[in-house]
């Protein structure tokens, strides 16, 4: 009850934030994303802190600008897509896609027959996060690049990090890692302030990028004269750049080893557009390395096991997508509908397989020893495998979800993503956030080929806001087109 009453006094507190400030409201909730392990219920209804923000925020701006809220969908219905007739009202970005997602999403709540938890995740991944998108680009539309940069980035590198500061002392202590594995010392993997280790990297993977682009675009055009190293501009890109830094060292502590090499690559990417010079570094560098990496057998090999997926977690994952294929292909209906929001991990079970045999040891003989030898080398090769809420693969994962033409849809709107971005970046201003952001979907994507980087509370928030930062770019130069 004593929480619950706690809950409440913030979230009265947080209304009044929003009733006065409204951004600087947005701008804590975007800091607050892992806000989202508060859980409680209301009337047997699950919510999270986070939603609790979502929905307090959206209500203010729905009731502050219903006038204009109405007054644009009069136009909207009055002169449909003549948009050169409507002055400055400009649609949404994405919002063709995003009608379609909702729709789809909505309809994969009646193949899982309206089930709680099917509700439950239409709501906290795809119905609250688009309330979101929507509360971005109307709260900052109009506001300059620095306005949006104070209210929408800032709050993501003071979160980053907290999230690092916290996993990094988990390191050094073992303190807060609820799984004993994970907190013992020679198996130590941090979480932060999440449930498990891979959601430190699945978080601070996309911000690291968003950061970077932040810093390229600040450090822009600064002369680093010695009297000027230690203005203000300076101080906040050191700041930023070391936040950039612990997260890296963070994800390397969760041994997140999907997100390392995910960011680590998107990087790469990144600083090639940096510049003739740093791009000639950045490859002369990343050439010694691979020559270094490959020419040590026990780190070729490594590497070679990781990105053939031929090391433990990789075949758990290869088993994964053997069973959602054969879930898939079982009948037509699973093939174009899936299972419905919620449904996978229920009917996977009838596909899956409770453990593989696993070649622990190295043995070149291993596949005609397991077929010949005895019950007692088996068992000692056997690795059990749970059935998990999802395959870990960011197609398959919307493909059971949301059926195959929720899956496609959601490619369509990724690659849409890309071409928007593409376009606002060949325009000139704004180059490197633009990249940055980008960048951020990119892992995401990448990140997301062997896990789960979407269906998650503040994922699927990161998510929309990248998309609204885009969204407002856009927008922002719409609107000073049509001035």
């Amino acid at each position: 009850m004593s929480s619950l009453i706690l809950i409440f006094l913030s979230s009265i507190l947080f209304f009044a934030l929003a009733r006065i400030r409204l951004n600087l409201a947005v701008a804590l909730m975007i800091f607050a994303l892992p806000s989202y392990l508060i859980r409680f219920k209301i009337f047997g209804i699950p919510l999270t802190f986070l939603e609790v923000m979502i929905f307090i925020s959206f209500g203010v701006w729905l009731w502050r600008d219903y006038k204009r809220i109405i007054d644009n969908v009069k136009k909207r219905l009055q002169y449909r897509k003549k948009q050169e007739r409507i002055g400055k009202l400009i649609r949404y970005p994405f919002d063709s896609e995003i009608t379609m997602l909702l729709v789809v999403s909505f309809i994969s709540i009646i193949t899982a027959c309206f089930t709680d938890a099917a509700l439950g995740v239409w709501k906290a991944y795809f119905f609250e996060p688009i309330l979101f998108y929507i509360l971005i680009l109307n709260v900052f539309k109009g506001m300059d690049k620095k306005e949006t940069d104070c209210y929408l980035i800032s709050p993501l590198v003071f979160s980053a990090f907290a999230v690092s500061v916290f996993a990094i002392y988990q390191k050094f202590t073992g303190a807060f890692i609820l799984n004993d594995f994970w907190a013992a010392e020679a198996s130590r993997r941090v979480t932060g302030f999440f449930e498990y280790p891979n959601a430190v990297g699945l978080y601070l993977g996309p911000l690291i990028l968003v950061m970077a682009g932040w810093v390229a675009a600040r450090a822009k055009g600064l002369e680093f004269k010695k009297n000027d190293i230690f203005k203000k501009d300076f101080l906040k890109i050191y700041f930023v750049t070391l936040v950039i830094i612990l997260s890296y060292i963070s994800i390397y502590f969760a041994k997140s080893e999907g997100a390392l090499l995910a960011v680590t690559f998107v990087l790469f990417l990144f600083v090639l557009f940096l510049g003739k010079k740093i791009r000639y570094a950045a490859i002369v560098l990343a050439a010694f390395v691979g020559f270094l990496v490959f020419t040590v057998p026990v780190s070729r090999d490594k590497v070679i096991e990781k990105l053939t997926l031929s090391d433990l977690s990789g075949e758990i994952r290869k088993q994964q997508w053997r069973e959602t294929w054969q879930l898939l292909t079982d009948s037509r209906a699973n093939f174009i509908l899936g299972t419905g929001l919620s449904g996978y991990q229920k009917n996977v079970s009838k596909f899956h397989q409770e453990g593989i045999f696993f070649n622990f040891d190295n043995d070149p003989d291993f596949n005609r020893k397991i077929v010949i030898f005895d019950d007692k080398y088996r068992g000692e090769h056997w690795q059990p495998v749970e059935t998990y809420m999802y395959p870990h693969n960011i197609f398959l994962n919307f493909w059971v979800e949301l059926g195959f033409f929720g899956m496609i849809l959601f490619a369509y709107l990724i690659g849409k993503f890309f071409h928007v971005a593409y376009k606002l970046y060949k325009k000139g201003s704004e180059k490197y956030l633009i990249l940055g952001i980008s960048g951020a979907v990119l892992v995401m994507v990448i990140h997301g080929l062997v896990d789960v980087p979407y269906l998650k509370n503040d994922l699927a928030i990161i998510f929309w806001l990248l998309f609204a930062m885009i969204g407002l770019i856009k927008t922002r130069r719409l609107l000073l087109g049509a001035k």
